[in-house]
């Protein structure tokens, strides 16, 4: 355990220090452009992202992963802001992380297995084309030194790393670019032109709302969808960052995190956030690995708020906006092409499916969501498909099948015999199938008396134990399956 502690907090001190710095700095603009898509001050996304930040770090599951308020959860707050106020916003985010909790006792995280690789390409591809298409109101049509900022931090972030690699590229670019534009005293965008920062730390404070049904009426729909998109986002980026890294995490340990952080940020006038993949990209290409790094970029954040807040205003957007699109390249999975060309064509249909519906919504729990279930209609499509072979041995009439019965075959199986046959042993023969539901059995049940109406003798065999036991529960008892012998 102390081995386990060691390595996760201190066996990479440096690079962690380093990358949560850079992750500081790229979280301000966001977590106030998030705050202002709510609907909100742009301090609740600030002490949202300080105190999600600093909790996770140690109630998390998966090491070097950042957490804090996200454009996912921003959005479907709109509407509760909107009708309801700042107050029920707080009230949704602890009944947001109590549902969380509850779902990573039940260990919700298995779902994760049921989400094929398409859905995750798409998931991956369409939040990269995300980060991309939310910098363009910053820097298109501005003006034409943003472009020269932007096309220079492009420059510092990929070329200064392959001669020098002591300091993460992007703090770089963030230092020595905000140093130029304050001499320069040129006409761009900066960090202070999205929002006022005050410089006040976060206090404890229940939420002023009624303590009744009516309030859980209002709020409980919101905290479930919060509960859900904050949990998808976070497993799904969890995952990334294990392919990054190449390494596991615990995943049911990271739902309840995530729940306990949205709990506490709530009493501390913070929104409901969750994993950000954006910025743990960040963190993973700055060097970071250990729970050390989110730690540092929730500490640095509120240090920069605290004491540097009239230095970070001035640091210019076209940078913080080029280190993004940098996380939207990092981010796009560029293998998608060659996928798309060699990978069956259910599975692109559904990866770029995922890819579309989650760029039209912005909202990736849809997308996702709707990616499984096209996956599970192409499967269930695919293995559907059964054979009923006739042939006649001993004098008799031998009917073959062949292929999984369940809802979605038994059509196929009915129509596979024939039902003109009059007075002759029939057998059918279950050997090379497996009954997997009520519906197959039914279907059993229906082949059995249209056979048996032609004063056929009717006989199944090579029922193996499961789907035997199948028909011995669920037929009924004056049916023709309960009667028919079984060899």
């Amino acid at each position: 355990m102390k081995e386990s502690l060691r390595e996760q907090w201190f066996s990479n001190m440096k690079g962690d220090v380093l990358a949560g710095i850079v992750v500081a700095l790229a979280l301000i603009p966001e977590a106030i452009a998030f705050s202002i898509i709510a609907g909100v001050d742009p301090m609740v996304g600030l002490y949202a992202s300080f105190c999600i930040a600093v909790i996770i770090a140690f109630v998390g599951g998966r090491p070097g992963m950042i957490s804090a308020a996200t454009g996912a959860m921003a959005l479907l707050m709109v509407p509760l802001v909107k009708e309801h106020g700042v107050a029920y916003l707080l009230a949704a985010t602890i009944l947001t992380g109590i549902i969380q909790m509850i779902f990573g006792v039940l260990k919700v995280a298995r779902i994760m297995r049921f989400i094929p690789r398409a859905v995750m390409i798409g998931f991956v591809n369409a939040l990269a084309i995300l980060i991309f298409m939310a910098q363009v109101p910053h820097f298109i049509g501005i003006s034409m030194m943003t472009y020269v900022f932007v096309a220079v931090t492009l420059l510092i972030v990929y070329v200064i790393p392959l001669f020098f690699k002591a300091i993460p590229a992007p703090l770089l670019a963030i230092v020595v670019l905000t140093a130029v534009a304050i001499n320069m005293n040129s006409d761009i965008r900066t960090v202070g032109d999205l929002g006022a920062i005050q410089r006040t730390l976060p206090s404890f404070f229940f939420p002023n709302v009624p303590l009744n049904f009516e309030t859980l009426r209002i709020i409980f729909p919101y905290a479930l969808a919060l509960a859900i998109v904050g949990l998808v986002e976070s497993l799904l980026t969890a995952t990334i960052v294990d392919d990054l890294t190449g390494t596991d995490s615990e995943k049911n340990r990271e739902a309840r995190g995530q729940g306990i952080a949205n709990v506490i940020t709530g009493f501390f006038g913070g929104m409901a956030g969750c994993a950000m993949i954006g910025q743990s990209i960040i963190n993973i290409k700055s060097g970071g690995r250990g729970r050390l790094s989110a730690l540092v970029a929730g500490m640095f954040l509120m240090f920069l708020i605290i004491v540097m807040g009239d230095l970070v205003v001035q640091i210019p957007m076209p940078v913080l906006v080029g280190i993004m699109i940098m996380v939207s390249i990092g981010t796009f999975d560029w293998s998608t092409f060659t996928y798309i060309k060699k990978a069956p064509k259910a599975d692109v249909f559904v990866m770029l499916a995922t890819v579309f519906i989650v760029v039209a919504t912005h909202d990736l729990s849809i997308g996702v969501i709707a990616g499984v279930i096209l996956s599970a209609l192409f499967f269930v499509a695919k293995v559907s498909k059964m054979k009923v072979e006739q042939r006649t041995a001993a004098g008799k009439i031998i009917y073959s099948v062949k292929g999984p019965l369940f809802f979605a075959s038994v059509d196929h199986f009915i129509a596979g015999f024939n039902y003109e046959i009059r007075d002759t042993t029939i057998q059918i023969d279950f050997s090379a199938t497996q009954i997997w539901d009520d519906s197959g059995v039914g279907a059993i049940d229906k082949v059995m008396m249209r056979l048996m109406a032609n004063q056929n003798q009717v006989e199944i065999s090579g029922l193996n134990p499961e789907s035997q036991k199948l028909i011995d529960r669920l037929a009924i008892h004056n049916d023709p399956v309960a009667k028919m012998p079984i060899h």
